[in-house]
């Protein structure tokens, strides 16, 4: 297995997911992303119209939480799946 590539920022980027990623199209990436966001923004992103127009690092401000914690425990999850 490749070693994941990190940005400027030290953020993980696996399979496209980082800040810019929409809070969507993370969620339906698998019931592990959607567990890691609700635990992070609860479970009214869910049905909230801006989870289609709205980035993790927008939402982890709007929640204050750390983005690069949230993304690198998004990737993680999504590794030991892999694995």
């Amino acid at each position: 297995m490749a070693a994941d590539a990190k940005n400027k920022d030290g953020l993980i980027i696996k399979d496209g997911v980082t800040g810019d990623s929409l809070i969507g199209d993370v969620i339906n990436r698998s019931p592990e992303a959607k567990r890691i966001v609700e635990k992070y923004f609860g479970n009214g992103c869910f049905t909230c119209p801006g989870i289609k127009v709205e980035t993790l690092a927008f939402g982890a401000m709007m929640h204050n939480v750390d983005p690069a914690r949230l993304i690198n425990e998004i990737n993680g999850a999504e590794v030991k799946n892999e694995g």
